[in-house]
């Protein structure tokens, strides 16, 4: 009972932003895609939880549940969609998970069930009644560059507080910190966090954003239009392959079942997602020697995506219509 919450694939966001725009939330009698907003900037006043367009940016997707074959193992877009935040918790996988508390404390007028139904009801039936599978690359291109800048910033982080530790080791700060009452052993030293070359990542990123802008512009200028049908199966078979082009068949390091590049859950955060989590956790690891092969293995599916999409960008301006 409460709030919409999504998590999932990127290249949905702008769907089912679509989608919660048509839904009314049973009690405040707005639109679940407004009160979900409401309360996203209540708890954050900034905008970094608001895209471009006025809609929500979703979540990434760790582990843990029925999403997890489809997307981190096969590479199908997949989403989690619940309503909560203003009933009761605590009841799961306990005795009281029952009917009877639900009933009574969890969705008592059985409303915001009907509500999900609604918002899952209508994400199923237009994506499966689409003429173009109903992907957007654009708000996926911005949430994938996020995640390099937060990588950088990791490594520099690292690399500061490496620095100062190390230097409070040497000069014998921790021991003169320490209960005298105690025995204390003052840590080892860290190995320096080097400078590490994320450019091929943040130039696969740049030709993703580029291409993604190009798709949309050049679909937003065929809604209208009238594709053939071997046009419009020629998209669509470009278009269902595209998540899965951003995985590895060689799977994560230490987690081969994970094949996705760009989300999947942590080696040791049990459910808990990691964004290009190749990286990330080697990083994370101070496995330097990995970060440079994880890297470009990494860039090589971001920049493969890109090429998709450029070739499905080039099918819809056979069709007559350029975009621009």
């Amino acid at each position: 009972r409460g709030f919409l919450s999504v998590r999932g694939s990127h290249t949905l966001e702008r769907f089912v932003n679509q989608v919660g725009r048509d839904v009314t939330d049973p009690k405040q009698k707005i639109t679940v895609l407004q009160r979900a907003l409401v309360r996203k900037l209540a708890d954050d006043p900034s905008d970094a939880l608001v895209d471009s367009e006025g809609g929500l940016r979703i979540a990434a997707l760790g582990s843990g549940s029925d999403y997890s074959p489809f997307l981190q193992h096969l590479g199908i877009p997949s989403l989690n969609l619940s309503y909560s935040g203003e009933s009761s918790g605590g009841s799961y996988h306990s005795c009281y998970d029952s009917f009877d508390h639900y009933s009574r404390f969890g969705d008592p007028d059985f409303e915001y069930g009907v509500t999900l139904a609604k918002t899952t009801g209508r994400l199923t039936l237009r994506a499966a009644n689409a003429e173009v599978l109903p992907f957007d690359f654009t708000n996926l291109a911005r949430t994938v560059a996020t995640y390099v800048e937060e990588i950088i910033q990791l490594a520099d982080s690292m690399r500061e507080s490496t620095v100062r530790l190390n230097r409070n080791i040497r000069e014998g700060n921790l021991k003169a910190a320490a209960n005298p009452a105690q025995t204390y052993v003052p840590p080892a030293p860290l190995s320096p966090v080097p400078f590490l070359n994320f450019s091929p990542l943040q130039n696969a990123v740049a030709q993703l954003q580029e291409s993604a802008r190009l798709y949309r512009k050049t679909l937003d200028s065929v809604l209208s239009g009238q594709l053939s049908n071997s046009i419009r199966e020629e998209l669509n078979r470009l278009l269902m392959q595209t998540e899965r082009l951003l995985t590895s068949e060689k799977g994560l390091p230490g987690l081969p079942w994970y094949t996705h590049l760009i989300y999947a859950p942590g080696l040791y955060t049990g459910y808990g997602v990691k964004t290009l989590p190749a990286v990330r956790e080697a990083i994370e690891q101070r496995q330097w020697q990995e970060v440079d092969p994880q890297t470009n293995r990494t860039a090589a599916a971001i920049k493969s995506l890109a090429e998709q999409i450029a070739r499905a960008t080039q099918v819809l301006k056979r069709a007559g219509f350029s975009g621009y």
